[in-house]
């Protein structure tokens, strides 16, 4: 089995269409979408605001490094320049976790470093697994509790907006 946890992320163009054009790359592996979320930029913050969003899909034929390949075609299907770190994007797919991997390679860190800090990633998927666990660092809920209040209330559900 290969149950992976998608982050999804975009703030440049149509930054919707961009999200629904990642999950329906993956639709046929699809367990969960979860809603949508604007957020501020982190690392670079002079840019447009980003939509957030976490997906979990599992396809018994795929490992890791599969997972990767889909999250990298999909962000090559929108358009994906990429110029500055943590800077301006259409798309970004990260791989945050896939079930029984861990990875120190440089391509594909597994769990996804930057989880633990990152409201815009613990919150959506919360959303859909309130009791997940990240690999190494514990439940989701009390990471996101380490982190200050300002970042989880720039976690903002976007109900307008839908995936699914």
């Amino acid at each position: 089995m290969s149950r992976a946890v998608l982050s999804l992320g975009s703030n440049l163009g149509d930054r919707l269409g961009y999200l629904r054009g990642a999950v329906d790359a993956v639709r046929p592996w699809l367990v969960a979408v979860s809603g949508v979320y604007e957020t501020k930029p982190w690392g670079v913050e002079e840019q447009p605001d980003f939509l957030n969003a976490v997906c979990v899909v599992d396809d018994p034929a795929r490992d890791h490094w599969a997972w990767l390949r889909a999250g990298q075609a999909a962000e090559r299907a929108a358009g994906r320049v990429r110029e500055q770190r943590w800077g301006p994007r259409t798309l970004d797919v990260d791989i945050v976790t896939v079930d029984g991997v861990r990875s120190d390679d440089p391509e594909l860190l597994l769990p996804h470093p930057g989880t633990p800090d990152r409201a815009s990633v613990l919150v959506p998927w919360l959303e859909i697994e309130p009791a997940a666990v990240l690999p190494g660092h514990g439940p989701l809920a009390d990471l996101l509790a380490l982190r200050p209040e300002s970042d989880r209330a720039g976690v903002v559900r976007r109900p307008d907006l839908s995936l699914a």
